[in-house]
């Protein structure tokens, strides 16, 4: 979001690169004033599948969120977990860690994928329906909060029997999950003692982008500059060797072919349903949240969800009574 804020201010940015589906669709959609994309089109657009706004922004890197559980005897004792929906965790009779604060993108990303089978484009409830609030409430009110930051620790302890995490540091964290407990998660990439819950709905990913800013005053021998920069930064050789160096998973199919040659990874193979379509709308589930995002934390904050100490925890609402135009700030 400072990047955005920077260039809009600034008005001297070149690229833009990073951020995620709901900041990129304010920006293609027009949102800020001094924020402006040229038209695009380098030479490996189509290898990057959907993750492009096509002659505007193509995606660079990938990550979604997982759902991990514990299938020995601190876990489930061998019985798979299966859903359909992420929610359907608060009634699977399990326990789970849960985040312990509102913020935090991670976290965000949680409740984003907790919500989704809850929107909603008619509820003042922030376009989800009030069950929807009751559910995540509970998530809240019976997961467990260790203190942790994220859900992979007590996983990793025993803690829990299912924990969240995100894709891009769970094969490093594994590797080194002896470090953290006397009963670590064995086996990175042919798990030993966990697996992932497998979710029909598929996860929330988040892609980074990556397009060309309209800088005023930039000469045309400049403009072909950030272009041949742009084309060569987004190239599958480049994606490769940035996806080798710092463990990220390229959009870049071909990148992905040259750095799996044996295969994907099953955390990358799960269906994504950011780029959905919310029925009743023109926008990507993705695009929703980026509508909505402030009018969630506002809701979450007013009603005291997510308590990091069980003294301090707030009593459930009373759902029937609820004035939800002040409780999202939209009035």
């Amino acid at each position: 979001m400072g990047a955005i804020q920077a260039a809009n201010e600034n008005k001297d940015g070149d690229i833009l690169f990073g951020l995620n589906e709901t900041r990129w669709g304010q920006v293609v959609n027009g949102i800020y004033d001094n924020v402006k994309l040229v038209d695009w089109t380098p030479s490996w657009a189509d290898e990057v599948g959907e993750y492009a706004y096509p002659g505007r922004a193509y995606g660079l890197v990938i990550q979604n969120i997982l759902m991990l559980y514990r299938n020995d005897e601190l876990g489930t004792n061998g019985k798979e977990v299966k859903f359909k929906h992420w929610a359907d965790l608060v009634d699977s009779g399990y326990t789970w860690y849960r985040q312990g604060k509102v913020g935090g993108t991670t976290n965000s990303n949680i409740n984003t994928s907790l919500l989704y089978a809850f929107v909603d484009p008619a509820s003042p409830a922030g376009g989800i329906s009030i069950d929807g609030w009751k559910m995540l409430w509970k998530y809240c009110e019976n997961g467990i909060f260790t203190g942790d930051s994220y859900g992979f620790d007590p996983l990793n302890r025993g803690d829990v029997q299912i924990g969240t995490f995100y894709s891009s540091s769970l094969y490093g964290a594994i590797d080194a999950a002896a470090e953290g407990s006397k009963n670590p998660l064995l086996g990175t990439m042919q798990p030993e003692n966990w697996a992932l819950v497998d979710i029909e709905d598929g996860t929330y990913y988040i892609a980074e982008y990556l397009g060309i800013l309209d800088r005023p005053g930039r000469t045309q021998e400049q403009t072909e500059a950030v272009t041949a920069f742009a084309e060569w930064f987004g190239s599958a050789e480049v994606q490769a060797m940035w996806g080798e160096e710092f463990d990220s998973y390229p959009c870049n199919e071909k990148a992905v072919e040259a750095l799996y040659p044996d295969g994907k990874p099953g955390i990358y193979t799960i269906k994504n349903f950011a780029l959905n379509k919310v029925e009743g709308t023109e926008m990507t589930y993705a695009e929703y949240v980026g509508a909505h995002a402030s009018e969630w934390t506002n809701i979450m904050t007013n009603l005291g969800f997510f308590w990091a100490d069980a003294a301090s925890a707030s009593k459930e609402p009373d759902w029937d009574t609820l004035d939800w135009a002040t409780l999202t700030q939209s009035k």
